[in-house]
């Protein structure tokens, strides 16, 4: 639950705050014709965003990478031209130029930042999860929340920017885009020096720390956006307008109300934002101490383990030390309601070597949070345990000692 509430958080708090500061602002300098044209950028950005993340899932015809720097250079074009033609002696002459800008912003911000998140939720079935199972409907609740939390810090943020005057949202919406357009910068920085296209000491250096910081940008921008809200609170103490009779004055007093609560709205999701992206990150992500690892015996060049020891249904980590001198852990579990054993090193193709634990009677994944199934282990495909050599590969089979050695191969499942 929590892996993807942080993951919709990272994913969408850059945007949010971006697209309700734009619509704040192209509503106050442009008007409906503003305001529609936004809409259309953000359709038109929900709509590529769906047909890309249903063919990231399905096919093979995206690179993810490419794509994104496409996205990346498009949105510092329009972002260039929404700036130039922002400015108050342009801004009336270029109003077509501006509003078709801001559009295009708000559509590569949409396309980019939300195929992941729409994708999550047909994702959650991997591994055998069910759509009635308790697991899936965790994994649900946490990016159901997330995307609820984005949203009401997107409506939020336009609600309080809409109610300073166009040079406060200008300035603080000038900060954001400009975070926006470094981050943008570094990713494309990022693929170009992937791809062997740029080199050097410099390049590397700026990919390091761009990857090192990049929450650094959403921190920088959930900030900025702050700002508004504090200001309106503070300001909502010392209200001085004039009024004629006492319906005005409830008026004022009624939309002064009105702004400190989407000022606290904002405020407060941000809080939450930046809560998920250290506390709760570092409560989902804390270290899973993997359970210790038994001793088994070597009788030649077999591996004994004794069945009453994996006889209770839970997962038995084992390791031994090949003549070599390389430590090696394979894990033994009793698989449900049958007489056979899941058997296979404690590493996979995807993950490496770090490991599974037993969590809840489920057996997961320590690197990737997958949960496996059970029946499956020792089986080929996906985050399954490497089944391929044990040593130099092996069979597990009772013997008449009651102990299972391993045969010279590939690993398979025990039969009692």
């Amino acid at each position: 639950m929590l892996k993807y509430l942080i993951a919709v958080t990272e994913a969408l708090a850059l945007a949010a705050v971006l697209l309700g500061l734009l619509y704040a602002y192209v509503n106050s300098a442009y008007g409906a014709r503003g305001r529609n044209a936004l809409h259309i950028g953000v359709g038109a950005g929900f709509a590529a965003a769906a047909v890309m993340a249903f063919l990231k899932n399905t096919t093979n015809l995206v690179h993810t990478n490419i794509w994104n720097m496409r996205i990346f250079a498009t949105s510092l074009f329009a972002l260039l031209l929404f700036a130039l033609f922002s400015v108050k002696s342009l801004r009336k002459k270029g109003a077509l130029v501006g509003t078709a800008a801001a559009a295009v912003l708000a559509f590569t911000l949409v396309f980019y930042s939300f195929p992941d998140v729409l994708a999550y939720p047909f994702t959650f079935t991997s591994n055998g999860i069910s759509l009635l199972s308790t697991d899936y409907l965790y994994r649900f609740i946490g990016w159901s929340f997330g995307v609820i939390l984005m949203v009401v810090l997107f409506a939020a943020t336009m609600s309080a920017a809409q109610r300073v005057d166009l040079s406060a949202a200008g300035a603080v919406l000038g900060v954001v885009l400009g975070v926006n357009a470094v981050q943008q910068a570094t990713k494309i920085i990022q693929v170009l020096y992937a791809r062997r296209k740029l080199k050097g000491h410099l390049w590397f250096e700026i990919v390091r720390h761009a990857s090192n910081f990049s929450d650094l940008f959403v921190y920088v921008t959930l900030l900025a956006a702050i700002v508004i809200p504090v200001s309106l609170w503070i300001a909502s103490f010392h209200v001085n307008e004039p009024y004629e009779n006492p319906a005005q004055y409830r008026r004022i007093r009624a939309n002064w109300r009105s702004a400190r609560r989407w000022s606290a709205a904002v405020i407060v999701c941000a809080l939450l934002a930046v809560s998920n992206l250290t506390w709760v990150d570092a409560i989902a992500n804390r270290p899973v101490e993997l359970s210790p690892v038994e001793d088994c015996e070597i009788v030649g060049d077999n591996v004994c383990v004794p069945l009453e020891r994996v006889e209770d249904g839970h997962l038995h980590r084992f390791g031994y030390t090949t003549p070599d001198g390389y430590n090696v852990r394979f894990i033994v579990i009793k698989k449900p309601n049958a007489v056979s054993y899941g058997v296979g090193l404690d590493a996979c193709d995807i993950c490496g070597e770090t490991g599974y634990y037993e969590r809840d009677g489920q057996i997961v994944c320590k690197l990737c949070d997958v949960v496996m199934n059970i029946n499956t282990i020792g089986f080929k495909g996906g985050c399954n345990p490497h089944r391929h050599r044990l040593q130099r590969g092996g069979r597990l089979h009772r013997c008449a000692d009651g102990h299972t050695h391993r045969a010279p191969d590939g690993i398979q499942e025990v039969r009692g």
